[in-house]
């Protein structure tokens, strides 16, 4: 499959408009869709619907018909324990968000670019990844 994950920080900014990063985010996420499917998953889903009272509101803001959303593969969760686990060897903080590892690993398997703002864990982890972060 051809597209762009979208990481949940890229959503946060665009759909919170109060960080410095919102215009920024905003011109990737419309690049990155002027090339392909722009996709979510539950994880994504999940980390941005902490901000909203229902479902019917989030789903308002990620239309379906411009985000595809896809479940994690089963292989991608297996990967995103193994990255995880590589973290915590080299001294990760358990503080680390394992949903990053969810992401980048469903980015690793699907073939999927991913579209970022915090692109060193994901280069360490899922060498393998296309990334694109904002400027």
């Amino acid at each position: 499959m051809s597209g762009t994950l979208v990481d949940s920080n890229i959503l946060i900014d665009v759909l919170g408009d109060h960080t410095g990063w919102a215009v920024r985010s905003a011109g990737a996420l419309r690049a990155a869709g002027a090339e392909g499917a722009l996709v979510i998953n539950e994880v994504i889903y999940a980390e941005v619907s902490v901000r909203y009272a229902d479902t019917d509101e989030l789903d308002r803001d990620l239309p379906n018909d411009y985000f595809q959303r896809e479940h994690t593969p089963w292989p991608a969760a297996f990967l995103a324990g193994k990255a995880f686990l590589a973290y915590r060897q080299k001294g990760g903080q358990r503080l680390s968000p394992l949903p990053d590892f969810f992401i980048g690993a469903h980015a690793a398997i699907t073939g999927l670019r991913l579209l970022t703002r915090d692109p060193r864990r994901y280069r360490t982890y899922f060498p393998t990844v296309e990334l694109i972060a904002p400027e």
